[in-house]
């Protein structure tokens, strides 16, 4: 069975000067040796990003509890399609998005919406992710949004923001554990 932390990356090295120049390390050092997954790990993956988008859209469009979030969507590849990712784990789902948007409304109380804002909060979000060890790519989008959508609101980065990732990261607990070779999460903490 396959299994996301069964990719291996084969670096094979080149000979290569001993001082790369700087375009010459935009080669890039190998080719992706990435297998693809058996069809039951799509299925899987595909099931989970269904049902969790579908759970988030309908909480956003029926109940009218929150507004559609984007970067759920990239969140929802992450926790379904790379379960096992160190981005992929609670932690960074839930402690990525919520920091961002905290650092995208304080960015946007103090600066207001323009586009160095915008450029500072999401810089301000990688290097506070990095420093709390909660990476989660798609969270770099919620500190953009939180300058351009949340008003500077302090209640955005619970609604929807966290609410919309608590809603991936239960889906992501039932389904990515439904097959017997795929376990969520690796950790929690």
């Amino acid at each position: 069975e396959f299994v996301m932390s069964d990719i291996k990356v084969e670096t094979e090295k080149k000979e290569v000067p001993l001082q790369k120049s700087y375009f010459q390390k935009w080669a890039g050092q190998t080719k992706c040796t990435a297998e693809t997954p058996k069809a039951s790990y799509i299925l899987i993956s595909f099931i989970g990003g269904f049902l969790g988008i579908l759970a988030v859209a309908y909480i956003c469009v029926e109940v009218q509890l929150f507004a559609l979030f984007a970067p759920l969507g990239a969140s929802a590849v992450l926790v379904y399609g790379a379960p096992v990712a160190p981005f992929s784990q609670p932690r960074n789902l839930i402690g990525g998005h919520m920091l961002s948007a905290f650092v995208g409304v304080i960015v946007f109380n103090v600066l207001g919406f323009n586009y160095y804002s915008v450029a500072l909060a999401v810089g301000l979000a990688i290097a506070v992710m990095l420093g709390t060890r909660t990476v989660h790519p798609p969270a770099g989008a919620t500190a953009l949004l939180g300058v351009v959508s949340s008003n500077g609101n302090f209640l955005w980065p619970i609604v929807p923001v966290a609410a919309g990732a608590l809603v991936i990261l239960l889906v992501g607990l039932v389904v990515n554990n439904l097959d017997k070779s795929r376990s969520y999460p690796v950790y929690w903490f």
